[in-house]
């Protein structure tokens, strides 16, 4: 099911964790190789995703904060 653009949820792939949609990489995966220091273009050819799907992950996060936060 797909919880936000390019993000999705299963519970049976990475235990329903949030994946980029069409893959198995998980959104923490990404958010933490680019807090660790990895840029984009690395991130890109490791994990052989679009620079779209960085942006919808970073995306995700920032509405999910905001959420928890009691934002809109």
């Amino acid at each position: 099911m797909e919880i936000a653009p390019r993000i999705s949820v299963n519970k049976r792939v990475r235990f329903g964790k949030p994946v980029i949609t069409g893959t198995r990489i998980p959104v923490d995966l990404i958010l933490g190789k680019l807090a660790g220091g990895m840029t984009y273009d690395e991130v890109i050819a490791e994990y052989e995703i679009t620079r779209e799907d960085i942006l919808a992950v970073l995306d995700y996060e920032v509405r999910v904060r905001r959420r928890q936060q009691g934002g809109s």
